[in-house]
């Protein structure tokens, strides 16, 4: 069967059927969501105290790394000042990512800051600027505080995204660096535990640079030792690896999972996490759930993307 040209070179049935399918395409698409967390190391535009502005071909690696993955919700760690937020934000929208709905939290370090970029409506906001916590009779703050958003995605669905940056292994002289990472990281789980005590079936995710292994304290008490806990969704690298552990099931696969660079040891580490809570651990598709791996990635950061896809339905 032959249909008639128009003098474009398109019959009309022709251009039905492309419109049916770019028309399935988008509601195929708007089935599912995708969250993303990158610590994109020290984005700044100038010289701010002992830290150094972030070259432009960083700055545009960063970009590159992010339009490649295309998130609805960006949870960053390390912006410097807010026109660096606003050029990043610009550059996006340049190359046809826009990001109208943006969450900054402002904590005790005036350096780096943590930011949520999302595409879908932030219906509540409640920054944790100033978070408290005794250790060794002193009194400190997590330092880059706390952000909390409520993002909703649309009519039915909805979920709550807490971003952390906590401290890191770099050794300060009031304490011990890995004691106060602790703390910071209990002062977390009392956010997560109030939250999820409200509404234990909540669509709760962390994101962010947490700064330690999976073994660490630090992680085990935000994943929980007892109710509410929550799940490590734990992205690898997709590069057709397959392969189950091979010792069983019950290990994690020997993936590629790492996410962090430590120059002065040389060593890789997984320190960005995804975790969700068991009502949005539901939703979780895992096809869509990695770390990226991306040509040149540390032009951009000392830090890879982790990105996960989830239904846009409460199951």
């Amino acid at each position: 069967m032959t249909f008639p040209l128009r003098r474009d070179g398109y019959s009309w049935r022709m251009k039905s059927i492309l419109l049916l399918l770019i028309t399935a395409s988008a509601l195929a698409a708007a089935d599912t969501f995708t969250v993303a967390s990158f610590n994109v190391e020290n984005y700044f535009l100038y010289k701010y105290g002992t830290r150094k502005a972030k070259p432009a071909a960083s700055r545009a690696k960063v970009r590159d790394a992010i339009l490649k993955i295309r998130p609805d919700v960006l949870a960053l760690q390390e912006i410097g000042r807010r026109a660096a937020l606003d050029e990043l934000v610009a550059g996006l929208k340049a190359k046809g990512l826009s990001y109208p709905h943006v969450e900054w939290v402002q904590g005790p370090d005036l350096a780096i800051h943590l930011v949520v970029l999302s595409r879908f409506p932030i219906e509540a906001r409640k920054t944790h600027s100033k978070v408290e916590y005794l250790l060794d009779r002193q009194r400190f703050q997590v330092s880059r505080g706390l952000g909390e958003v409520t993002i909703r995605v649309n009519a039915n669905y909805k979920f709550t995204l807490l971003n952390a940056h906590l401290k890191s292994k770099r050794p300060v002289p009031r304490a011990s660096q890995a004691a106060m990472r602790l703390s910071e990281a209990r002062e977390l789980r009392r956010i997560i535990e109030a939250r999820l005590k409200a509404d234990p079936t909540a669509n709760l995710l962390v994101a962010g640079d947490l700064n330690d292994t999976p073994d660490q304290p630090p992680i085990r008490t935000l994943l929980g030792g007892k109710a509410p806990k929550l799940v490590d969704l734990r992205p690898f690298e997709r590069n057709g690896d397959r392969a189950p552990h091979p010792q069983g099931a019950k290990f994690n696969p020997r993936r590629v999972a790492w996410t962090s660079f430590y120059r002065k040891e040389d060593s890789y580490s997984r320190f960005d996490y995804l975790i969700a809570s068991l009502g949005m651990n539901g939703e979780l598709r895992r096809a869509g759930t990695y770390v990226q791996a991306l040509a040149d990635w540390g032009l951009a950061s000392d830090h890879r993307p982790v990105v996960a896809s989830f239904f846009v339905e409460d199951k």
